[in-house]
């Protein structure tokens, strides 16, 4: 292709930059030794005071601006032409319409994000270009979605950002590190201004990078797929850190592992989050533009931009990217081991999904019903809703009135749900699902019956009828035999 973007500005726009930053920090640093140079040539005295102050200033500057060696380690298992055929065979058509060599390596990495760059080496020098494909991105996007992400990430190959990148990022680093260095100093200030200003500049040069390369993936794989894509990764990057964070990271708490792929799934068909991503999806298209610190252009303008290019073709059979992976469990499995130090990994049983309910969850019920005994014990399970409203005596735990209540109404939801449970009921916590208790056709949502007692939704009636039903009535909350004595 021979419409390459102008580099030459941008190189000698960040060159000028980067130099300008090093005369800057070379100018104060030997300014700084030379006012006791001067003071003890002109004045023959030396101000113990000044030499301290102006030789830890030097010292700090100078050893803050020295360049780094990029030692890089590997975000992922790499993957291999042989061992991932098809996923390397869209690679090197991407590589090919794009006229760009393939990275040298390439990894999967728990992330709604793909990347690429020049890494190893000082300042780009002997770096090598690698490439990072999210696992979770992949679960995400359909394989023609995928195909224009791929474009677009080798259109930074194209443009020639990944030989920029390291330059900007050194100096960044550069940047933050003296500022570290001289904190509460006034030496500060001038290299805290040249900072937002070298910011503002090399920030807005990324956002005109990321038009450039969305430009070529719009030529080489269409505008409608990048577009779709684009808007796949705004929702799925928001609902995986919900995921991790909520349902991912307590299981492997209590000691499981369960499936990180299936989990995420599951979480993405959840009612709620597929409703909750496309709001989040909507208003990013409808409003919003880039801040002058953004790397990136806001969703809203990428996709502006994006249909004035060809909107490609629409496939009829367009299968999810992670069909172009081979052994997916075992990539899983060994993400993982990245994710989890050795010690604590040899500590986690493998789980499945549909098994969290009565291996995580009802340990957990059981733990904090035990904890709260005392109180627990004389509530009939007739009188919940009032006690749901009032609440209890939670003994030293702190917290305000409001937070102390809540905590109240999740404590007897656990012990509703552990109630139940010992009465045969199956758990099922499914990711990004209210727990639900089942019993043939019966299904109990304890934590959300409790709020719903609590708020007045559910009347006394009502409550006692299904207490009835459940073949409770007259029963306490938690039976004598589940906690010690």
């Amino acid at each position: 292709m021979s419409d390459r973007p102008s580099l030459t500005g941008r190189v000698v726009l960040a060159v000028a930059l980067m130099v300008g930053f090093y005369v800057l920090a070379l100018g104060v640093a030997f300014g700084l030794l030379w006012i006791p140079y001067a003071e003890f040539t002109t004045l023959h005295r030396l101000h113990l005071k000044l030499v301290l102050f102006c030789a830890v200033g030097a010292g700090t500057i100078l050893w803050s601006i020295l360049p780094r060696l990029d030692r890089f380690e590997a975000p992922g298992p790499q993957l291999l032409p042989d061992g991932q055929p098809r996923l390397f065979k869209e690679l090197q058509e991407i590589a090919k319409a794009t006229d760009q060599a393939m990275p040298k390596e390439v990894y999967l990495v728990p992330e709604v994000n793909a990347w690429v760059g020049q890494r190893g080496g000082v300042m780009g020098l002997g770096s090598k270009r690698v490439m990072g494909l999210g696992l979770p991105l992949m679960q995400a996007l359909t394989v023609s979605e995928l195909r224009a992400v791929l474009a677009h990430e080798f259109g930074h190959y194209h443009g020639g950002d990944t030989k920029l990148g390291p330059w900007i990022y050194k100096t960044r680093s550069a940047i933050g590190r003296t500022l570290q260095g001289l904190s509460d100093s006034y030496l500060q200030k001038p290299f805290s201004a040249y900072g937002n200003l070298f910011l503002r500049i090399t920030h807005a040069i990324s956002r005109r990078q990321e038009y450039t390369a969305d430009a070529l993936a719009c030529r080489v794989a269409g505008a409608r797929p990048l577009g779709s894509g684009l808007r796949k990764i705004h929702g799925a990057g928001a609902a995986y850190d919900a995921y991790w964070n909520n349902e991912l990271v307590p299981v492997l708490g209590a000691g499981f592992v369960p499936s990180l792929t299936d989990g995420f799934r599951q979480f993405l068909a959840t009612g709620w989050v597929t409703k909750k991503v496309d709001e989040i999806t909507q208003e990013a298209e409808q409003s919003g533009s880039a801040d002058v610190y953004d790397t990136h252009p806001s969703l809203k303008e990428r996709l502006a931009a994006a249909q004035a290019f060809p909107q490609g073709d629409v496939l009829q059979d367009d299968p999810p990217s992670t069909s172009l992976l081979l052994n997916l469990d075992a990539l899983e499995r060994r993400i993982l081991t990245l994710l989890i130090k050795e010690e604590r990994r040899a500590r986690l049983q493998p789980l499945s999904w549909d098994e969290v309910g009565p291996r995580v969850m009802v340990p957990q019920w059981q733990e904090t019903v035990t904890k709260h005994a005392e109180a627990l014990r004389t509530i009939q399970l007739t009188d919940l809703p009032e006690v749901a409203k009032k609440g209890f005596s939670l003994g030293k735990e702190e917290g305000d009135a409001d937070a102390r209540l809540q905590r109240c109404r999740w404590i007897l939801g656990a012990a509703l749900g552990l109630r139940l449970h010992q009465d045969g009921w199956k758990v099922e916590a499914p990711p990004g699902d209210t727990i639900h208790l089942r019993r043939g056709e019966e299904d109990v949502t304890p934590f959300e019956m409790v709020h719903r007692a609590a708020a007045g939704e559910l009347s006394r009636d009502d409550w006692r009828t299904a207490v009835a039903a459940w073949g409770l009535a007259g029963d306490r909350l938690i039976a004598e035999a589940a906690v010690p004595a």
